[in-house]
């Protein structure tokens, strides 16, 4: 049920602030709200699923134990974060039919939304180079990428871009938003926002395209850059079977590329249904590509797959 604007009068007159918002998000099919919910609970659950399967492959494997699953791991760990966002509010909103978020909570997940998103241009971006290390310069691979430089670059696609976009969420949330309180998107984010604030929003149109060309533009340039090397340097190589073997390494993160810049990048222009596929569909998708497109890890899974079971038949036969 949509709440009223929430209203106090400012300064003796009669403009009144809103203080907290109601995301529409699927309100406009009422009669498929079970069926929404029960979708996105099965899509969590196959995310939460698959991104953590990676994750303890990675660990347990050691065939595993290189810089690209370690980069791998952090990756589906980002996913996991990244869909926690926004997936569980669109699960209570249409469980309980009320789409109304305080300020506070409105702002915070912007900030987290925003963070991640960031963390993620950033760690495609390290996962290229490192690709781009082990294909173009593969001799020296274990010296450049030892494990001191690997820690530094997740951590820097972790918290590189926390000032800057906490700064971005506290510029969004300074503006005054005295007219509809209601966001027509299904989690809170900058272009709704703005549509519903009053007054000049200019300076923040502004800001949104310079951190996009920061957060976006420069780690896909990067990416670009850096599979240009890499697919000149594999069809130098004299077999064909080399350069079918260098192109497995490479084209998983490829895909996932493509598929979260290509559906970024429109976003803004379709927010609503753009948005639900580059945050909740993409990272359903990336275990599936890792793991379906990769040797390294099917045979790592089946390893663990075999063990588990294998645990489980001594540890059956013993209690009987």
């Amino acid at each position: 049920m949509e709440k009223f604007i929430l209203s106090k009068i400012i300064g003796g007159g009669n403009l009144s602030s809103v203080v907290e918002f109601v995301l529409l998000g699927f309100s406009d099919l009422p009669n498929f709200q079970g069926l929404l919910f029960g979708i996105f609970f099965l899509i969590y659950i196959l995310i939460l699923t698959g991104n953590g399967l990676i994750i303890l492959i990675t660990r347990v494997d050691s065939v595993l134990q290189t810089p690209m699953y370690f980069f791998l791991a952090n990756f589906s760990s980002l996913e996991i974060c990244y869909v926690s966002v926004t997936l569980p509010r669109i699960l209570v909103n249409l469980w309980t039919q009320d789409g109304s978020i305080s300020m506070l909570g409105c702002a915070t997940q912007m900030c987290f939304f925003l963070l991640l998103g960031a963390t993620e241009c950033f760690l495609l971006a390290v996962m290229a180079y490192d690709r781009y290390v082990a294909i173009c310069n593969p001799l020296h691979y274990p010296l450049v990428m030892n494990h001191e430089l690997c820690l530094k670059l997740a951590a820097g696609a972790w918290i590189g871009g926390i000032p800057v976009q906490i700064g971005q969420t506290c510029q969004v949330f300074s503006l005054p938003f005295c007219g509809s309180n209601q966001i027509s998107h299904f989690f809170c984010d900058i272009p709704p926002l703005i549509k519903l604030a009053c007054g000049d929003t200019s300076l923040n149109e502004m800001c949104v395209y310079v951190v996009a060309i920061l957060f976006a533009m420069i780690p896909f340039l990067l990416i670009l850059g850096s599979y240009v090397k890499i697919i000149s340097t594999i069809l130098k190589f004299p077999s064909a079977r080399g350069q079918s073997k260098a192109f497995s390494t490479c084209s998983s993160h490829l895909i996932v590329v493509l598929l979260f810049f290509g559906s970024a990048s429109i976003t803004y222009l379709r927010p609503k249904s753009i948005s639900v596929f580059y945050t909740i569909v993409i990272p359903m998708l990336n275990p599936i590509i890792y793991s379906l497109r990769n040797k390294d890890v099917k045979d790592a899974m089946k390893r663990v797959f075999a063990i588990t079971t294998y645990g489980n038949f001594i540890f059956t036969n013993h209690i009987s």
